[in-house]
């Protein structure tokens, strides 16, 4: 008979394509910084902070408090099993985190309760990624033989809808088909009115929709109204009217309870979507952009319907997707890399939102979450590639368009790439550095070496150069600029700019050298072949003088003018991914081979200067090697830190090696780097790849 693997945190359990009681009991569950729960955009993104559900409040990934509660009444006793507060918690059996799903079991007073989070984040299907809406599930049955009166409540706080708890909100409720909508917002409603970093959304609607079930009723109450429930079960017959009122005034929220009568052995399952209407999502160069799934001007409540529609078939999509994803990564990479690439999975798509521009154009905006807040960021975007590259390229070429139409606009004025559009969520023009004004604190050849990189690696995947056809002018600058600039780099900011200022630095002259060759094997692909011949001799009479320049006896330096120093070449991977031959592969075994001697218990330092480091670039580092014990072993480190770091927020990419505590940034997209070791193997990125239509 043939059997499926259950991915569980800490457990791998073997079992039949159902989860069953028995089975769901014997998970034990590793720790890690923080659990999605409902993770779609900048915006909408909720996570669970500690080891239980019902250890605290849930979060948006900022740490604001933004509430999902929930409890069960099991024969009159209260049992918590979601959030801070009121009644025992229920007893945590396990906690399963998937691609697309994340999994609670519960159990207690005879009764067994499964609550799901199902986010159809399936990067090939661009309609069903851009729609706002997760699928809450309940599951309950008994397990001592006895009938149990059960009744579960679950609220959402207003908090999903504000910046802060002054604001004023106001609620109402609808009826879609059979389902009866609950939706709460704001009253001043700006939309788009403010940018930063450590924000919350405050403009459009939370919504939680109800499909018609049996013991169902729904209600926006306070939280007075609320712990009437919690003391005897009773719930509201209509909806609070004391509106306009602070966030923080009897606490409104959009409330479920469903009473499931007398429960058995039998399961019985509640369910609900939690979805987040935005209106309008993006400024782009001062034109309002919406989500793309409105592309065509459907509205929230036919979004709704259709969601509800296709809830059984979405959920066998995302079952089949998590198990067939989680069984290549872990023969990629083994078992510690795979648990690190499915935390960072919702994370990474979380920390974008897709949009549609006027003419329908899917464009994809990310956020530099806990950083500076900036959109678009090309460092960002270059070490988030992987996983774009993988699962969709067409969503790499949205990231990248807005900044090559930026780029071709009069007011950019620089022969180098911008690093960013503006700040989340105003992509109007750059803010980092000298902005538009100066070249003082830019990234030259950081940015025009990532897009150089990411245009190649995009062609490479999609089989052809049109995207870079159409920006040719721009891209051949570019390309001279890195020609003049690029193998002995002068004093300026890297990606990883927190280091500061550095002159003469090998890792970039490294991503300049590779972004000139890939230059070369674009105009190859337009067959502008005098200008690729020309370009890559260039690139390779680099190459070839790089390992003297950067030797350091049995390694390479940090900066090519400082003796006695060293350096992650995580750069050197695209040379491999993308087929380049540039540097010889004696060079990319010694590099591994000192990395091996250089770790610290969470990881490989990012250099000699400091002892903190960087995950995605670990992983880069890693893909170095051919050798499946020399990756494990850079992997495994990593994957310590993240089931040990005492730094409890969405995975952080910056931490201390020595201790694993969080540095700086959180729930940042970059972590979707450690898909570059799948891109490694090149039939598993054609696999993935061709699923998206490339």
């Amino acid at each position: 008979m043939a059997r499926n693997r259950i991915y569980v945190f800490g457990a791998t359990l073997a079992m039949l394509a159902s989860v069953s009681p028995a089975a769901a009991q014997q998970a034990v569950t590793a720790r890690t910084p923080a659990t999605p729960l409902v993770a779609h955009d900048p915006y909408f993104s909720l996570w669970s902070f500690g080891d239980q559900l019902a250890a605290d409040q849930t979060r948006h990934w900022t740490g604001a408090e933004q509430q999902l509660n929930g409890w069960v009444r099991v024969d009159g006793r209260l049992l918590r099993f979601m959030g801070a507060g009121k009644g025992d918690s229920m007893m945590q059996q396990s906690r399963a985190i998937w691609p697309t799903r994340t999994i609670y079991e519960f159990e207690d007073g005879g009764v067994h309760l499964t609550a799901t989070f199902f986010t159809p984040a399936l990067a090939d299907d661009l309609d069903v990624l851009s729609r706002p809406v997760t699928y809450l599930s309940w599951t309950v049955r008994s397990t001592d033989g006895k009938s149990h009166a059960v009744q579960l409540y679950v609220d959402a706080s207003a908090e999903l809808a504000i910046d802060n708890t002054q604001q004023q909100v106001v609620w109402g409720s609808s009826r879609v088909g059979d389902m009866t909508v609950m939706r709460l917002g704001t009253k001043e409603q700006p939309v788009l009115q403010k940018s930063g970093d450590n924000l919350r959304i405050d403009w459009g609607w939370a919504e939680l929709a109800v499909p018609q079930q049996a013991g169902a009723a729904t209600a926006i109450v306070g939280e007075s109204e609320r712990d009437r429930f919690l003391k005897d079960g009773s719930f509201a017959t209509t909806d609070d009217l004391a509106m306009p009122r602070a966030a923080r005034e009897d606490a409104p929220r959009l409330a479920i309870r469903f009473d499931f009568g007398a429960v058995d052995g039998n399961p019985e399952t509640r369910r609900a979507m939690l979805a987040y209407d935005d209106l309008d999502s993006i400024e782009y160069l001062k034109r309002r952009l919406p989500a793309y799934w409105r592309r065509n001007g459907m509205t929230m409540a036919e979004l709704l319907a259709k969601a509800e529609k296709e809830e059984a078939s979405l959920e066998r999509r995302g079952e089949a997707f998590d198990r067939e994803l989680v069984s290549d990564l872990e023969r990629a990479g083994g078992r510690s890399y795979a648990e690190l690439a499915v935390l960072a999975y919702r994370q990474t798509l979380a920390a974008h939102k897709l949009v549609a521009d006027v003419d329908g154009t899917p464009l994809l905006f990310s956020k530099e979450n806990f950083s500076n807040g900036c959109i678009d960021t090309v460092d960002v975007t270059y070490p988030s590639s992987p996983f774009f590259l993988l699962f969709n390229p067409r969503l790499l070429e949205a990231q990248l368009r807005p900044i090559m139409e930026y780029a071709a606009l009069p007011r950019w004025r620089f022969p180098f790439a911008p690093h960013d559009l503006g700040t989340y969520p105003l992509a109007n023009g750059q803010v980092y550095g000298g902005g538009e004004r100066t070249e003082n604190d830019q990234m030259p050849v950081e940015e025009t070496g990532n897009m150089l990189l990411m245009i190649g690696a995009l062609a490479k995947a999609q089989g052809n150069a049109d995207f870079a056809a159409k920006f040719w002018p721009q891209i051949s600058r570019w390309a001279a600029y890195l020609a003049e600039k690029g193998l002995d780099p002068e004093n300026q900011l890297s990606t990883d700019d927190f280091a500061g200022h550095l002159a003469h630095n090998t890792n970039l002259s490294i991503k300049a050298i590779l972004a000139l060759d890939s230059y070369a094997t674009l105009a190859r692909r337009l067959g502008k072949k005098e200008e690729a011949a020309r370009y890559q001799a260039l690139a390779r009479g680099m190459a070839a003088k790089w390992p003297v320049m950067a030797k350091e006896g049995d390694h390479t330096r940090l900066a090519f003018d400082q003796p006695g120093t060293w350096s992650q070449k995580y750069n050197l991977v695209w040379d491999k991914v993308l087929g380049l031959g540039l540097f010889p592969k004696t060079l990319f075994d010694q590099e591994v081979s000192f990395y091996l001697r250089k770790q610290q218990p969470f990881g490989l330092s990012l250099d000699s200067r400091k002892t903190y480091t960087k995950l995605d670039w670990i992983t880069w580092s890693a893909t170095l090697s051919d050798r499946k014990e020399d990756f494990e072993a850079l992997l495994d480190p990593v994957h310590r830190y993240m089931t040990e770091s005492p730094s409890r927020v969405p995975l952080s990419d910056w931490y201390e090696a020595t201790d694993g505590k969080q540095v700086g940034f959180q729930a940042r997209s970059v972590v979707g780097g450690v898909y570059m070791k799948m891109l490694a193997d090149p039939q598993l990125w054609k696999k993935w790849a061709n699923r998206a239509g490339q």
